[in-house]
């Protein structure tokens, strides 16, 4: 079994290329994304991005059926952290001690910030699921395909 800081190494170390996305990168997002979505998407840091690509790579494996909304969640599902303006190395340090002041408790509620961030441009399903508020088959494999 993996233990919590081989998982947290992986993800940091993953983290570390943050160079301008690559036009077959944009291109997998765009199917899956409306173009207000789409915005919110580009305006992550590129290592966001690709994080989400390779999150929604797994989920689609995990999810074959899975709604263009449902898609959708699984690149935005951490769109929520664009509020905190933390780089890597705060993120890194905030993963660490915690929800201590007030950058790093945004980055910690991420989900539920990402879910405002969507109001009036994607649909309730995208919404619930980027805001962690929902317990079915969906919304476990978006977990399972995250947890790097």
């Amino acid at each position: 079994m993996k233990s919590p800081i081989d998982h947290l190494v992986r993800r940091a170390l993953s983290s570390l290329n943050n160079s301008a996305l690559s036009d077959g990168e944009i291109a997998r997002a765009l199917p899956w994304l409306n173009a207000e979505e789409f915005g919110l998407w580009f305006s992550m840091p590129p290592r966001d991005c690709r994080h989400s690509l390779q999150v929604h790579a797994r989920f689609a494996d995990l999810c074959p059926s899975a709604s263009r909304d449902e898609h959708a969640a699984a690149l935005l599902h951490d769109v929520g952290k664009i509020s905190s303006g933390l780089g890597w190395t705060l993120r890194v340090i905030a993963t660490v001690v915690g929800s201590r002041g007030a950058r790093f408790s945004e980055y910690h509620n991420h989900a539920a910030i990402g879910a405002e961030m969507l109001q009036g441009i994607s649909s309730s399903r995208t919404i619930e699921l980027v805001a962690e508020k929902v317990d079915d088959e969906v919304s476990r494999a978006l977990y399972s395909a995250d947890n790097i």
